[in-house]
């Protein structure tokens, strides 16, 4: 078997090079480029060709030379067997070119398919690109859905739980009710009886008018509000979570007092969901607008200078204290204010200054006790019995924007000025007894109605500084949140504070929820919206959870601590200088200061032209 090998290679190889030898070759003549063509032709008809044997594809060589094409080949090739003839002419010239070739309609057909099957392809992986993204898109959607549908359950879960909570106290109360009007009249059935109601169903009454444009108007920043304070109620204690030298807040043992003699329990955090946000939301519709219960206008309404930048009542609340721009503290009887038609009302008394006045604080606890201070940087102490002034500081070397009383010692008060600092003063010391520096203005200062420790200011830099004066090396907290300058700040609760900005917001702050050593960016549980405040100081009070301010509206805005839309507003509207006439248009004058008279529920405003309104919510 070995040499048999060999000589069949042999054999194979004589019979390709004769089934390749073009006809010019076997006639002797030399290789030419057709030569070449003549076997690509032959290489051609071999690739596509199929015998069932060694023999019958060697006689199909044979027979190609003749230009024979088998049968079978013709009938499933007859475009590749067209284009082999033509390669195998006998005539070296009629035979194609190599570009010939290229340009054929065969070669272009292969090239088409190639590239339709590119194409193809390419279009297939494009389609399943499109649809993972389909997939994607509608399985993340089918999840936002999923989650929203999850929450929406939740939602009606606790509607359904707090309406079965609210109907069963509706019940209760309403047994209670029958209860007490059944035994009293049992033992005063010879007299006429009034009605007894509970407090909670005084508060249901009033949500029984769905009327109320308000309510619908705001429905949706009370759904808010509602699952807002639910959601927080549900959190774990804040004394879990939050700082723990938390007993600078309440340091009275949880009682404080009240105008030096009132004492009152100071408010826990609330864990009753449902009477919180009921409590806020009758707090919302008890009242409607703001009813003018009498009017002091300036005499000279001429002058310019009769911006009133500040209010402030006396421990018993008689009287109160207007001062401002005009160099004058003035004061007035309260009581002779209401319901009175006169145009021009007098002060019982008058104190002199020798600069503009920024502002005026009443001592809580010794009557006659007041405090000012001017654009000199002068604190000045008078005593409104006698109109003299009885002491002044001047330590400051700027205008002075703020002075406070505290009401835990009345013998303490702080100044807050433009030379960044803020001074504590002793009624006992003729020079201050501690000077807090800040980074930047100091716009407020307030002590603590419910620590004697605890003081916050607001400053130019956008934030609250509280301090524990037992240590004022550096501050308690800070509370970042407003977007410019601090122009107000007020204790609401023991744990509570609100603030007033330059940026058209005010902003409640959670002191448990702070820092020690850092600035305290989450602490802000509600921002204040719907006044406007840009430019100028106009004022803000607090009382019993309603906030007032005033706006360069020329209009006082009243909130309720809960709830971040206005309960109410006011219009001041000017005074026309000839007539005497008040109209609607603001001339460009804004509110300028505003105080809660708490005994009554009654509120004092002044604007920018001199003019103090009281009024009342109804």
């Amino acid at each position: 078997m070995n040499s048999t090998q060999p000589q069949l290679v042999s054999v194979n190889a004589q019979l390709e090079e004769r089934w390749y030898t073009s006809p010019e070759e076997l006639h002797g003549k030399r290789s030419t480029l057709f030569t070449n063509i003549y076997s690509l032709g032959i290489l051609l008809f071999e690739l596509l060709s199929r015998s069932e044997s060694s023999e019958l594809h060697a006689e199909a060589m044979l027979k190609i030379q003749h230009r024979i094409l088998p049968p079978c080949f013709l009938s499933e090739n007859p475009k590749e067997a067209g284009f082999c003839l033509w390669l195998l002419h006998p005539e070296p010239s009629s035979r194609p070119t190599a570009r010939s070739i290229l340009q054929s309609d065969l070669i272009a057909i292969g090239e088409d398919q190639e590239l339709t099957s590119e194409d193809g392809l390419r279009s297939v992986q494009e389609d399943i690109v499109e649809s993972e993204l389909l997939l994607q898109f509608l399985t993340s959607l089918k999840d936002q859905k999923d989650q929203k549908a999850s929450k929406l359950v939740e939602d009606i879960n606790s509607l359904e739980t707090d309406i079965k909570e609210v109907e069963k106290r509706c019940s209760s109360e309403t047994r209670d009710i029958h209860s007490l009007e059944l035994k009293d009249t049992r033992e005063q059935n010879f007299l006429p009886k009034e009605p007894v109601r509970s407090d909670t169903c005084d508060k249901a009454s009033t949500l029984l008018d769905l009327n109320d444009d308000r309510l619908m108007r705001n429905m949706s920043l009370l759904e808010n509000a509602y699952f807002s304070m639910r959601s927080q109620i549900l959190l774990p204690d804040t004394s879990a979570t939050g700082r723990l030298d938390t007993g600078l807040l309440n340091s009275r043992d949880k009682l404080h007092l009240q105008n030096g003699n009132t004492p009152c329990i100071v408010n826990k955090k609330p864990t009753d969901r449902v009477g919180t946000f009921f409590d806020g939301l009758c707090k919302y519709t008890r009242y409607k607008k703001f009813e003018v219960r009498g009017t002091l206008r300036n005499g000279d309404l001429l002058r310019s200078a009769n911006v009133i930048c500040s209010l402030s009542f006396d421990r018993d609340e008689d009287y109160f204290a207007a001062a401002g721009v005009s160099k004058k503290i003035k004061i007035f009887d309260f009581n002779g204010l209401l319901d009175d038609s006169v145009g021009i009302q007098y002060p019982v008394a008058e104190m002199s200054s020798k600069s503009r006045l920024s502002c005026v604080c009443w001592n809580s606890y010794v009557k006659n006790y007041l405090a000012s201070t001017d654009y000199d940087g002068a604190v000045q102490l008078w005593d409104a019995s006698t109109g003299q002034g009885f002491a002044r500081y001047k330590e400051h070397d700027s205008r002075i924007w703020s002075v406070d009383f505290s009401q835990m010692d009345p013998m303490k008060l702080a100044s807050g000025s433009d030379d960044c600092s803020v001074k504590l003063w002793s009624l006992n010391e003729r020079k201050s007894t501690c000077t807090i520096r800040s980074v930047a203005n100091v716009c407020c200062v307030q002590f603590s109605p419910y620590s004697p420790y605890l003081m916050a200011f607001g400053s130019a830099d956008h934030k609250i500084h509280c301090y524990d004066l037992r240590n004022t090396r550096m501050p308690w907290c800070t509370l970042a949140g407003h977007g410019r300058a601090v122009s107000y700040v007020k204790f609401l609760d023991h744990e509570t504070l609100v603030s007033a900005s330059t940026d058209n917001t005010l902003k409640l702050w959670d002191l448990n929820q702070t820092i020690s050593g850092a600035v305290s960016t989450n602490a802000c549980s509600l921002t204040f919206k719907g006044h406007t405040n840009e430019k100028n100081f106009v004022g803000l009070a607090v009382s019993d959870g309603y906030i007032s301010c005033g706006s360069e509206t020329n209009e006082v805005y009243s909130y309720y601590k809960s709830l971040s839309m206005p309960v109410t507003s006011h219009q001041f509207g000017s005074i026309d200088p000839i007539s005497g006439q008040e109209s609607s248009d603001d001339n460009g004058q804004f509110v300028s200061s505003v105080c809660w008279r708490r005994k009554s529920n009654m509120l004092i405003a002044a604007n920018s032209s001199g003019t103090v309104k009281v009024l009342q919510m109804v």
